[in-house]
């Protein structure tokens, strides 16, 4: 019931206002909602939002790091964390903030987003525009984070990339860098490889380069803490099932915990008509298209024996537990979650807590 109420008032009354503003330019709207959402977090309205969004459901431990629930933020939502004080709130069970570059650096030239509102999609061309892994840092310090210690309400995750400017041969070194800057406040960091729109990154999910760096993050987290920071790799959907096996085992062999699968598509199938004049832009595709593709990926994923977190195409509820269905320890959400709000976020959690209580499969502990 709280799903399906917060899933009309938002599409029938928010989204159409949101989808008009700024001369219905996605990426403005997308900030101001961003800013909004920081204030809110701040003030008496996050307890309102708290209880209208209802609590995450079915808890899982994933690469040793307690999650309170199976929803989460997918990086790109919330890149330098200014809303982190409202994922909780609104019934995210953890937020992967990020993707952050250990410089800053201000991405590709706008326009750089594009709504398809008939194929319930994104094109998104953005480039790592971020304000660098230092600067995240010092907003989660200024907030009293710590890994581990759940300080804003549920744990955090960083995504991590390479700085546009940094050669290939380099990269483990900028990625080492941005590692360092964030790991006492994130419970877990993902490796973006995978990403379409910073020329040649794609090249790192090669096996030998993605051995060496992730072989390289794995031991700087070691050296950094006693108890090192998960590392997870997120994985390209285009990738063929040969590219994605190299992938996966060069991965699982230099330590990485598990991995996030997938990253948006240079594929365009399955737009609407009215949606085809996008075709060509260049960027990665989200939402509805890719909700079939990232189900293979993450199908095959799981075979490598890590947690998964399921990313890419996750429309409905159905679609979420389709992914744990395949053995996905915990979904995220970014483009449904534009088009549908937070009772996307309710519905999800509305499910898990019927489907997956942990007495019908132990102990939640038990599960990663």
């Amino acid at each position: 019931m709280r799903s399906a109420v917060l899933t009309a008032a938002y599409r029938h009354w928010l989204r159409p206002g949101l989808f008009r503003a700024y001369g219905a330019d996605p990426e403005r709207v997308h900030e101001a909602v961003i800013r909004a959402l920081g204030v809110l977090g701040a003030t008496p309205a996050a307890a309102v939002m708290k209880l209208l969004a209802g609590a995450p459901a079915s808890p899982v431990r994933v690469a040793g790091v307690w999650f309170p629930g199976r929803v989460g933020v997918a990086a790109g939502l919330d890149k330098d964390g200014v809303a982190a004080r409202s994922w909780a709130p609104l019934g995210f069970g953890f937020a992967e903030l990020g993707t952050v570059t250990a410089s800053a650096q201000p991405g590709n030239p706008r326009p750089r987003v594009f709504r398809l509102a008939d194929s319930r999609a994104l094109i998104n061309r953005m480039g790592f525009n971020n304000l660098g892994a230092n600067a995240l840092a010092h907003r989660l310090a200024a907030w009293g984070v710590r890994r581990g210690e759940n300080t804003l309400g549920l744990p955090l995750g960083v995504s991590i990339g390479k700085t546009r400017t940094v050669p290939l041969d380099q990269a483990a070194a900028d990625y080492v860098q941005s590692l360092t800057a964030v790991h006492r406040y994130a419970d877990y960091v993902a490796v973006n490889v995978s990403s379409p729109n910073t020329a040649g990154l794609r090249h790192l999910q090669d096996k030998g380069l993605l051995a060496d760096l992730v072989a390289a993050l794995v031991a700087a987290a070691a050296s950094l803490d006693p108890v090192p920071v998960p590392i997870f790799v997120k994985v390209a959907p285009d990738l063929s099932d040969e590219e994605l096996d190299g992938t996966l085992e060069a991965s699982l062999g230099a330590g990485a915990a598990g991995f996030v699968a997938a990253n948006t598509t240079l594929a365009r199938t399955g737009l609407r008509p009215p949606d085809q004049r996008y075709a060509r832009q260049s960027g990665g595709l989200s939402g509805a298209p890719l909700t079939r593709r990232s189900r293979e990926v993450v199908a095959r994923t799981v075979r490598a024996g890590l947690p998964v977190i399921a990313s890419g195409g996750i429309m409905s509820p159905g679609d979420a537990e389709a992914m744990l269905d395949l053995g996905a320890a915990a979904v995220q959400v970014f483009t449904g979650f534009i088009f549908s709000g937070p009772g996307l976020v309710a519905g999800i959690n509305a499910r898990c807590a019927v489907a997956r209580e942990p007495s019908r499969g132990g102990s939640a502990d038990d599960l990663f």
